[in-house]
């Protein structure tokens, strides 16, 4: 008999993405219209506006 060569697997798709880490903007705000936030050694501004949108300054 004569060997038959078998198909190779098909290669596996890649992991899905983790989602992101969600954070509630009142959480971050703790009832404040604006907070600091420290990135390495740059400061940004937080602040949540009067017609409610966020806004993220350095």
């Amino acid at each position: 008999m004569t060997e038959t060569s078998k198909p190779e697997p098909a290669p596996r798709p890649p992991p899905a993405p983790r989602p992101p880490h969600i954070l509630a903007s009142t959480d971050l705000l703790r009832g404040a219209r604006e907070v600091g936030i420290r990135h390495g050694e740059e400061l940004y501004r937080l602040r949540l506006t009067a017609a409610g949108k966020l806004i993220l300054t350095k």
